[in-house]
């Protein structure tokens, strides 16, 4: 016989069994549908071994190769805008099915082009399969997530992004120091930035496997009046009593309507709910601290600073290191320390950081041909302050926007919402992309940091008084 002790203990470790199991099983969900943030890093930093060679292939000018390096984004805001719609009517596991096969036609398209105008409307192509991934992916994890897992699990997605841009920047080294340079023949007398962009076929490949081998959200099969097969997903994913949590999303659906562009506005004001709004800054305060500014023109920055090429690339590679590591801060303290007091944090951080930066630039004295020269002990601070500007993005800003904007709506509004706040993410990418050269021209250095860091400190108010705490709260709570 057992004593009733025995079997109380035997209860608990069953108990905790299931909990790890279904912990580790949200996890692989999880790891899935950022494997869409991968593809996203991964095609955003592609590009950037492969430019000098793509001028020269199609014989572009300056002009021309910077819109085939911007163009991308304008596919971004596109595919953000339409994912949240085409999630709500047909499924978020179909959405990620169809953005994985764009990805892989897209690096194929892009490394087939022998033509600017191909080559641009393969990017654009992949600038779709990017938006559509940047909505999905944290909509999909936020809704298969425990509340008390949900920042960590998606936080998986910025960190996925950061990974990717490693890899491409691994993939586009290696290539280019086999075949000698990005434009010389490599596999199949074809040229190496041709097999830069191949190469992410494989990831879109495994991203489409993945995603054939995952259940649909069960918020959204509660949405589609799918409720037995919505208890199975939550059967295996939550803790707790599976039906009463399809009753409880039913509820917060109200009524169980399918979610309509239209419930964006509120059914009393007819003004856009304020949520949506408060999504729109944070998708855009992310882009308006400058962040791309080093990730897309690193290179350029640093020898507008005064440093060597040499010393611009290898001060690359510290930045992106930073970034990596420093997102895996965030994971460890969005579950602990809160969403809110995180994005305050980074806010002053950044702001700090870029100001000091700013000051540097402006202090620093002009060479022969105008360009800005600083003494040894400016330029160290100066990639100092760089380096804690990264950190205070990448643990704070980087990674919970994402988280945020994943779970911060109302199960009603989700995709639709997610949809319009991440294609003005896209926007702001673009707007601040394609200002930094002329700002750099125009106003200086010093001017350009001057603003970003501005940004930073508006973005400290604008969530002290606007962002609320999203730290362990069931998604059927969200308002």
């Amino acid at each position: 016989m057992h004593s009733p002790g025995n079997s109380s203990v035997q209860g608990i470790v069953a108990s905790r069994k299931s909990e790890a199991t279904s912990g580790l099983y949200v996890l692989l969900l999880a790891s899935v549908a950022a494997l869409g943030g991968f593809l996203f890093g991964f095609d955003s930093g592609v590009i950037n071994g492969t430019v000098d060679a793509l001028e020269r292939t199609f014989a572009s000018g300056a002009i021309g190769t910077g819109f085939s390096v911007a163009s991308i984004l304008l596919g971004c805001a596109a595919g953000a805008f339409f994912a949240g719609a085409l999630a709500d009517r047909f499924g978020r596991k179909p959405v990620m099915l169809m953005t994985a096969i764009v990805f892989a036609l897209s690096s194929f398209g892009a490394g087939l082009a022998n033509t600017a105008s191909f080559f641009i409307a393969a990017r654009i192509l992949g600038g779709l399969a990017i938006g559509a991934a940047s909505v999905i992916a944290p909509t999909y994890i936020a809704e298969i997530a425990p509340a008390h897992l949900r920042g960590r699990l998606a936080s998986l997605q910025q960190l996925a992004i950061v990974i990717g841009l490693f890899a491409a920047f691994v993939s586009n080294y290696s290539l280019a120091n086999w075949a000698g340079s990005a434009s010389a023949p490599l596999f199949l007398g074809l040229a190496a930035w041709r097999w830069m962009f191949w190469v992410g076929a494989l990831p879109a490949l495994a991203f489409l496997l993945g995603s054939l081998s995952i259940p649909e959200s069960p918020r959204y099969l509660v949405a589609q009046g799918l409720d037995d097969e919505a208890a199975k997903v939550f059967a295996a994913t939550l803790r707790g009593d599976a039906r009463a949590k399809v009753r409880e999303v039913r509820e917060s659906l109200r009524g169980g309507g399918k979610p309509r562009l239209r419930d964006l506005l509120d059914p009393q004001t007819r003004r856009v709910v304020p949520a949506v709004w408060i999504g729109i800054g944070l998708a855009t305060f992310q882009q308006f601290v400058g962040i791309n500014v080093i990730f897309y023109y690193g290179s350029v920055l640093w020898q507008a600073a005064g440093f060597s090429e040499g010393e611009a690339l290898w001060t690359n590679v510290i930045t992106g290191a930073a970034n990596t590591l420093s997102t895996f801060v965030a994971i460890a303290l969005i579950d602990r320390l809160g969403r809110r007091p995180l994005l305050l944090i980074g806010s002053l951080g950044m702001a700090l950081s870029l100001g000091g930066m700013a000051l540097i630039f402006a202090r620093g004295g002009l060479g022969s041909e105008g360009q800005l020269q600083l003494d040894t002990g400016s330029a160290t601070t100066a990639l100092w302050l760089a380096n804690f500007y990264i950190f205070f993005f990448a643990a704070s800003w980087g990674p919970v926007v994402w988280v945020l904007l994943g779970e911060m709506f109302s199960n009603r509004v989700r995709g639709a919402a997610m949809a319009a706040a991440v294609a003005l993410h896209w926007i702001a990418n673009f707007s601040v992309t394609m200002t930094f050269p002329v700002l750099l021209r125009i106003l200086g250095l010093a001017a350009a940091y001057g603003i970003y860091a501005s940004a930073a400190f508006i973005s400290f108010f604008f969530v002290l008084r606007w962002v609320r705490e999203t730290k362990g709260t069931q998604l059927e709570e969200m308002r």
